[in-house]
């Protein structure tokens, strides 16, 4: 039997009402992008468990627009190329809304070009290489789709750097490995030791899996050096402890972040006991967000600490921030979502730090130099290594108006 007009005409409204809805109710897709296995895998497993916690969440409260999160998790192996192959599956196979994670540069510097020309908003998490929030700017590109939550590398070199000479050292040696992050890591200290009027007395190459690292460390020594700056992650961060170790050589050994990671620590020993490096995060509960977070991370992954600290914090504050703009944007198209994260209306707690204005459109780095503080190696742990930084820990650091 033919309906009349108005009653196929409601039918049709009635339809499309249930259409609408049900897509509505369509979880919201996110990327998760890191080396779940390999040598950088502390890191990455961190990074997502970080991602998962905040994750969880988010959505007990009911999610964001009245949607639940999804996340998609593909692991990149610490790969270029395999980073770049996961990039496009989860933008045209999986829709995601937006990726967080890149623990590495060199996956990072691969991958996320295929987010910028999808018009797809990244939030690098952990990655530090200096040139990734910089790969996109305007003019040569309309609009940057790249965001970061870490301490990008001039930030850390320059940090680590001022706290050699500040400690009077004169001698000072840099090693660092061969990959993008540890050659622009390289770059960034000798450019700001040169500012400074310091030319290192060694400058050293490793590899990635290399074990012995006694050529670089007897070149270093025989050319006098009372300190050594090193740019790498935690398995060979360790071995250069542990050549130190072999060869009697007792001198101090500040690093770049990773130092912090389960390798790093298991791999050195006691014999990593006082390496110092830049950390946004570290495992006190003085305020209440921390408190909750570090429980509920215990709790939920059955450990009593988290293997990279670093990158489970900034992994978990992402997601925060991610959601803010989503919400803000009341959208989940990727141009209105990179708009809101250029100008997030309300403050985001986190882990790490209160977020008020993390980035605008010329600054896609949430962190600046006074959000970060130095960590100390000490029996398996990662702690404060300046008293002061211990007592001033429940101190919330907002974000500097011009970042070092």
């Amino acid at each position: 039997m033919r309906l009349p007009f108005t009653a196929l005409a409601a039918a049709l409204v009635c339809a499309t009402a249930l259409a609408g809805s049900a897509q509505a109710a369509d979880p919201i897709k996110i990327g998760v992008s890191g080396p779940f296995t390999g040598g950088s895998s502390s890191m990455g497993v961190s990074m997502r468990d970080g991602v998962r916690l905040a994750v969880a969440e988010i959505n007990k409260k009911g999610g964001v627009l009245g949607r639940q999160l999804q996340i998609v998790e593909r692991d990149d192996e610490a790969k270029n190329e395999v980073g770049a192959q996961v990039a496009q599956e989860l933008i045209n196979k999986e829709k995601v809304v937006a990726t967080l994670g890149f623990i590495n540069t060199g996956v990072a510097l691969a991958a996320q070009r295929f987010y910028q020309e999808a018009e797809i908003p990244v939030i690098n998490n952990v990655a530090t290489g200096t040139i990734i929030t910089n790969q996109f700017n305007p003019p040569d590109y309309d609009a940057n789709y790249v965001f970061r939550t870490s301490a990008y590398d001039v930030l850390q070199a320059g940090m680590m750097a001022d706290e050699a000479i500040a400690r009077g050292f004169k001698k000072i040696a840099i090693l660092a490995d061969s990959t993008n992050y540890g050659q622009l890591g390289r770059e960034d200290l000798e450019k700001y030791l040169k500012a400074k009027g310091v030319t290192p007395v060694a400058v050293e190459k490793f590899n990635i899996k290399d074990v012995d690292m006694t050529a670089q460390l007897l070149k270093s020594q025989a050319a006098g050096a009372d300190v050594i700056l090193a740019y790498g992650i935690g398995p060979e961060l360790g071995q250069i402890a542990n050549g130190m170790a072999k060869l009697g050589w007792k001198v101090p050994m500040i690093t770049s972040w990773p130092a912090s990671m389960q390798s790093f620590i298991d791999i050195a020993g006691a014999n990593g006991n006082g390496v110092t490096m830049p950390q946004t995060f570290i495992e006190d509960q003085t305020l209440p967000r921390r408190k909750a977070f570090l429980e509920g991370y215990y709790s939920t992954f059955k450990v009593n600490k988290i293997p990279t600290p670093v990158a489970g914090a900034q992994g978990y504050d992402s997601v925060y921030l991610l959601a803010a703009a989503i919400q803000q944007a009341g959208s989940t198209s990727g141009p209105k979502i990179r708009a809101a994260l250029e100008d997030l209306k309300e403050k985001v707690e986190g882990v790490v730090t209160t977020y008020d204005k993390p980035f605008t459109k010329t600054d896609h780095n949430a962190i600046t130099r006074n959000m970060v503080v130095f960590g100390k190696v000490q029996d398996g742990r990662i702690v404060y290594a300046k008293e002061e930084d211990a007592k001033n820990a429940g101190v919330i650091r907002v974000k500097e108006k011009a970042s070092n």
